[in-house]
């Protein structure tokens, strides 16, 4: 496994890869001139902006007729924020501070969807405050409570869909069934409640069309339903949980095509989703360094495999490790701190733990790298941008505060800029050219 090439963020990169590597490298030198530092040594993550705005185009591309509501669940950094917001895009917020975070930025109150289908009455009435109006719902409690805290609310009607294949299944927790739709659906009328429309979320990191086809088909019938008590329906929201690569989400953006195009909705009818980790995964680069290690020991006849403790785990930015099985492949910069004895070569395996004292903190049962990995070394993990930062704790003491340094791969366009909400040493080169014509909601 080849390490980074060492450089300075301060040439001109040839590369998109070689402006990542260098910023990498620069900060993990201005690291190594404070090793005892408390809290200097933290791990970062590298923002490339440019990664959101080519999944932005990649979206347009493949669903244009789709305006995007980024879930802010994922990813709450706020310089994305900013810049999907400059996109056009809007917000899927599921709480009070999720909705204080992007009105802080400026986002319009009718950006925003309150997409929780089961909110406290004083997040209802925070909503309303604020002027935020479009929500969803489920279940029939659910309707008196937004009637009582937030009048005048613009409903959707969250439908059953469910992937058992996705990473993250929803559809025990929230979901109507379609032969519950109508007693809502009549319950919402007697209320004097106006329905806009229905939603449905197959599952985070859903990989099955079919489910999505079969969710639209359904939103149809619902439609058909709300017509006949009199509602004029004009929103579908096809949910989250497209996967960022182009090939998984070409295919599951054909599935939606198709499945709204044998559906038959009525032309004027608006189509919005809520993905998150669409842009914010593969924008995203962790870098980690080694703090302990333990070398193979005999038990019995048996040799127990060489440990890695490195200073994040799934109580920091790995959670999904946990939570979706994530299968973490980190690339090894060596350290120079440590070069008295020579590094023995050869593949080398290793188990990888995170810094709590909980043996579950386990980032990797087994990983091999190319050579010795020693203290004072750092690994790379790309593709961090989803639900990391997101779900971080502060178990055992440790931080869950990960600084950022923000870079733009668009080599057209390089002009270094220091972000003021970024921590430590920066060099972040940024493109401020976002000016993509905003859709009608």
């Amino acid at each position: 496994m080849s390490d980074l090439t060492t450089s300075t963020c301060r040439e001109l990169p040839k590369s998109a890869e070689q402006l990542l590597n260098n910023t990498i490298n620069q900060h993990i030198a201005h690291i190594e001139q404070f090793p005892h530092i408390v809290g200097f040594n933290n791990p970062f993550f590298i923002a490339d902006i440019e990664v959101i705005r080519r999944q932005h185009d990649l979206w347009v591309s493949h669903l244009p007729f789709v305006r995007p509501f980024y879930a802010v669940k994922c990813n709450t950094d706020t310089v994305m924020l900013r810049i999907l917001m400059h996109l056009g895009i809007g917000f899927d917020c599921a709480s009070v501070e999720e909705m204080k975070t992007v009105l802080s930025l400026g986002a319009d109150p009718g950006s925003i969807i309150f997409a929780n289908p089961c909110k406290a009455p004083e997040a209802l009435a925070f909503a309303y405050n604020v002027g935020v109006r479009k929500t969803t719902f489920d279940n029939l409690d659910e309707l008196d409570s937004i009637n009582k805290y937030m009048p005048n609310a613009q409903l959707m009607l969250r439908i059953f869909a469910n992937d058992k294949s996705a990473l993250v299944t929803l559809g025990d927790k929230y979901g109507a069934p379609l032969e519950s739709t109508q007693a809502l659906l009549i319950r919402a009328k007697k209320l004097g409640i106006n329905v806009i429309g229905t939603s449905f979320h197959i599952g985070s990191g859903a990989s099955d069309p079919a489910v999505i086809r079969k969710a639209v088909e359904h939103s149809r019938l619902v439609w058909d339903i709300a017509e006949s008590l009199g509602f004029s329906l004009r929103i579908v929201d096809i949910g989250g949980g497209f996967q960022s690569t182009e090939a998984e989400f070409g295919t599951m953006a054909t599935a939606v095509s198709r499945g709204i195009s044998e559906a038959g909705f009525p032309k004027q009818t608006t189509f919005i989703a809520e993905p998150g980790r669409f842009y914010a995964r593969s924008a995203f680069t962790l870098i980690c360094k080694i703090i302990a290690r333990r070398v193979s020991t005999m038990t019995g006849s048996s040799k127990t495999l060489e440990m890695l403790y490195q200073n994040d785990g799934v109580y920091g930015n790995f959670m999904n490790g946990l939570i979706e099985k994530e299968d973490f492949m980190p690339t090894l910069i060596k350290g120079k701190l440590n070069t008295t004895m020579a590094r023995k070569t050869g593949n080398h395996t290793y188990k990888i733990w995170g810094p709590t004292c909980d043996s579950t903190d386990c980032v990797s049962q087994s990983t091999t790298f190319g050579c010795e990995v020693r203290v004072g070394d750092f690994l790379v993990y790309r593709n961090m941008g989803a639900y990391t930062s997101a779900t971080a704790t502060r178990f055992n003491g440790f931080s869950n505060q990960t600084g950022t340094i923000y870079i733009c791969s668009n080599l057209q366009d390089y002009t270094q800029i220091e972000d003021s909400s970024s921590e430590g040493d920066t060099c972040s080169p940024m493109s401020t050219a976002f000016k993509i014509p905003t859709g009608e909601f």
